[in-house]
């Protein structure tokens, strides 16, 4: 019997749909053209943070080892792609002006003023042990002015890129002048061990879980397909909220009460409704992911042997939303009151949640925020299925405080309208 009465109110919220059929549209339409146009704006970022290369100016006045050597580096690294066509003149405009973030101008005799300043020095140590060495170099005692590596930066460069690139300059120069040291050594010693080659004692190991091909930061795509994904789940809130109010104004919840059937079946009802809402939504926002993206040039979403996971974070997500959407209706009085505030709502979980900002692009503060969030919750549960390959018990503790989150919120929403009815 009562699995008789919940159908017939899942059949009662199909009905109340239809009638807003624009509403429900915007429900569908509004979150892929966010996802589409964020994503295209998002995509340069992420592919900055992912360790695409940058474009920067590379200038050689010293066509040389020194030179050569750093360039090498650069051209080696993943960070920087060399443009060498330029002037320091040119470069300095082109940067200054916003075109580029950087710019490198390698001085004139920087290999042949190195070596000479090395030669010297290693001659008058060499010399002062009382061995024999080059006497008219080590008279010499050579003085030469030292060189400066310009770097050009971006005025709007942030402190961090412009530390980052300063300090792995001084690393590769450092590098070079002591093997240049070494050999200077080698030479002057006579010895046949190969100095140069001699190993860091101490060096950096990178352990990282093991995983399949996701990164653990995410591209453009595996953000925003699930964080607007949730951004339409819980914008479900609106129209739920509105249909409450309006049953209230209407005497539709009059005549629920008066009726044999438990009020608690009216709100699973709206429960399985919206639900079905929120699973057509994600999986909308995951064909787009999958099937237009590369046609946008942009990364595919992958979701090979995780789709059941993620349809289980779905779900939880989706109870969350409904309870402060039943929350939320319950309380209201009018639509005027339900509308702007849901909305707001929503707005204010998402942007402090991770959906408009990644969480670890965040300060501090507002990162420790943003736990206080379902929305967080949620993105985080799929953070670690995309991402991190997690399973159900990996996710047990997003997915318990997204249930706990519905349950308080229907449970509030039944006490608060038993008192009202009391009244």
């Amino acid at each position: 019997m009562l699995l008789y009465k919940l159908w017939r109110s899942f059949v009662k919220e199909i009905l109340l749909l239809k009638r807003d059929i624009g509403g429900i549209v915007i429900i569908f339409v509004m979150p892929l053209l966010l996802i589409v146009t964020i994503t295209l704006i998002q995509d340069s970022t992420f592919k900055n943070l992912e360790g695409s290369k940058i474009p920067i100016i590379f200038i050689d006045k010293d066509k040389s080892e020194v030179s050569k050597s750093i360039k090498k580096e650069l051209e080696n690294s993943k960070t920087f792609q060399l443009l060498t066509n330029y002037n320091e003149k040119s470069a300095q405009n082109a940067v200054f002006s916003g075109d580029y973030q950087l710019a490198i101008v390698i001085p004139e005799n920087l290999t042949k003023d190195l070596n000479s300043n090395i030669d010297s020095k290693v001659q008058t140590i060499v010399s002062s042990f009382g061995l024999e060495t080059d006497s008219a170099s080590a008279k010499k005692n050579v003085q030469i002015k030292a060189k400066d590596i310009h770097l050009y930066f971006d005025p709007a460069t942030n402190a961090g890129f412009k530390n980052s690139v300063m300090n792995s300059v001084n690393k590769m120069v450092f590098e070079i002048e002591n093997k240049k040291i070494y050999k200077a050594f080698q030479d002057q010693l006579g010895t046949t061990e190969n100095l140069e080659e001699n190993k860091s004692l101490i060096s950096f190991k990178e352990i990282t879980p093991k995983k399949g091909a996701s990164e653990v930061i995410p591209n453009s795509v595996q953000h925003n397909v699930p964080a607007w994904a949730l951004f339409a789940i819980f914008f479900i809130v609106v129209p739920l909220s509105i249909n409450l109010v309006k049953e209230k104004s209407q005497g539709t919840s009059v005549r629920v009460r008066v009726s044999p059937t438990p009020y608690f079946i009216h709100i699973l009802g709206k429960t399985f409704t919206y639900l079905i809402i929120c699973i057509i939504q994600f999986l909308l926002m995951v064909a787009v992911g999958i099937y237009l993206f590369p046609y946008m040039d942009l990364p595919q979403f992958d979701v090979t042997g995780k789709m059941f996971h993620l349809i289980i974070v779905t779900i939880f997500a989706g109870l969350a939303a409904i309870g402060f959407g039943v929350l939320l209706g319950t309380v209201a009085d009018t639509q005027e009151q339900s509308a702007p505030f849901g909305a707001t709502s929503v707005v204010v979980l998402a942007a402090i949640g991770g959906i408009w900002v990644p969480v670890f692009l965040m300060p501090e503060f507002m990162q420790s925020i943003a736990k206080f969030s379902p929305m967080n919750w949620g993105l985080n549960a799929y953070y670690d299925i995309i991402l991190r390959n997690s399973g159900i018990g990996g996710i047990a503790k997003e997915l318990g405080f997204l249930f706990l989150f519905y349950i308080a919120m229907v449970t509030i929403s039944l006490f608060y309208e038993r008192k009202q009815n009391a009244v």
